[in-house]
């Protein structure tokens, strides 16, 4: 077999289509978020990102800064070792339960991402509990169809928030046979969140447990910022909750929280923690200050909410297709792969805006979008350049406009 010549053929295959993926250059500059330095052409061009999952900006908030730049200086860079290996520093612990108290759960555990956190989980869960059938939705991240998938547990697909439906798969089994629902509470790429209520009110009804993936709404929603299901008063019924310190709390790594026994039997069992380097002390002491700042602080919540419902009205004003949409997330359909990444490229070389393209097989094919995301650094100014921009690439491509909301 000709292997380089198979690369370059399945690549070449992804670039006709308009979905090969093209990282952009960026350079962060702390105090000018969200404004960014993109190298391009050699040469370093003002950009703002209008796609950032740092949705609150705190990876430059000095608060942050502070507590990584002294958790260095005290604890050095590296944690040594796996986390049964010399790798449990002070600052995991104490992360730890700080997340623990914040999603109201009696224990919590770090992982190195959220990926890492979904993928160990369910599939020690699935693999563990013996005959366990695991509910998930049908718009679930990749890290839990991975997870699930390698777990080699039965699996039920039920279709996206369609309550009707899973209840319909969940009458199929016994109430004492063992059934665990997973789902998220934002889902990312439609801007829509998942009746949770509900979902619990047949985890009851049927006796199963609930994993709730909060990626997107940890730091965001909730009086104290831990969620959706605490706005909504249902976190005292998620069995497993599961979040990321790489958007909102501006750092990196993941968690999962919940009751002393599941998270034990997790830390336990899971391989894809057992075997992983604990992150960095400064990562925790960061992500630590991050928490606390984010708890206090209900006021960034207020502001990003309404920076996202401006920046939807301004869209609709104007015709632009934004779609459905529930949540800080704004969708703006193109439903080409070709034509959604060249509006990126012109939004960037034509007005320094960087939006990146979410094509196939992150969305369906004839689905292909740009994902805006609105901070609370955003100014009103900023808001006028992206829409004019838009404007200016849509007639740029010829997509048409939709009447005026």
């Amino acid at each position: 077999m000709d292997y380089e010549g198979y690369f370059a053929d399945r690549l070449s295959g992804l670039k006709n289509e308009g979905r090969y993926r093209v990282f952009a250059d960026l350079e962060r500059q702390v105090g000018e978020f969200p404004k960014a330095l993109n190298h391009r052409d050699g040469k370093a061009h003002d950009v703002t990102i209008w796609c950032s999952n740092d949705y609150l900006g705190m990876g430059t908030h000095q608060v942050v800064l502070d507590a990584m730049a002294e958790a260095v200086r005290s604890n050095g860079a590296g944690a040594g070792g796996t986390r049964n290996i010399s790798g449990t520093n002070h600052y995991h612990v104490l992360l730890e339960d700080e997340l623990a108290s914040w999603c109201q759960k009696d224990a919590a555990l770090l992982f190195t991402s959220g990926y890492v956190a979904n993928m160990t989980t369910l599939m020690t869960l699935g693999a563990q509990i013996p005959e366990l059938v695991i509910f998930s939705d049908s718009d679930n991240h990749n890290s839990m169809i991975e997870g699930i998938r390698h777990s080699r547990a039965a699996k039920e697909i039920f279709r996206h928030n369609d309550i009707a439906h899973l209840e319909s798969l969940l009458a199929k089994y016994p109430k004492e046979h063992p059934k665990m629902i997973a789902f998220e509470s934002v889902y990312s790429m439609e801007g829509d969140i998942a009746p949770i209520k509900e979902i619990c009110d047949l985890a009851e009804k049927y006796n199963a447990m609930t994993y709730l993936d909060e990626v997107h709404a940890v730091g965001m929603y909730g009086l104290t910022g831990s969620g959706v299901a605490e706005r909504d008063g249902q976190l005292d019924r998620i069995t497993i909750y599961q979040a990321t310190m790489g958007k909102a709390i501006g750092v990196v790594g993941g968690f999962i929280a919940g009751s002393s026994s599941v998270v034990d039997f997790v830390r336990s069992f899971g391989a894809g923690f057992i075997f992983t380097t604990s992150l960095p002390p400064a990562v925790a002491a960061a992500a630590l200050a991050s928490v606390r700042f984010l708890k206090e602080h209900n006021e960034l919540r207020v502001r990003h909410q309404e920076r996202a419902q401006t920046v939807i009205r301004r869209l609709r004003e104007v015709g632009l297709p934004v779609m459905n949409t529930v949540s800080h997330i704004v969708p703006l359909m193109v439903g080409d792969a070709a034509r959604c990444k060249m509006a990126s490229d012109l939004l960037l070389q034509r007005h320094n805006i960087y939006v990146q393209p979410i094509n196939y097989p992150t969305v369906p094919k004839g689905t292909e979008r740009l994902r805006i995301t609105a901070t609370p650094l955003h100014t009103d100014a900023h808001i006028d350049h992206l829409v004019h921009a838009l404007i200016d690439v849509w007639q740029y491509l010829g997509i048409e406009r939709q009447a005026a909301a």
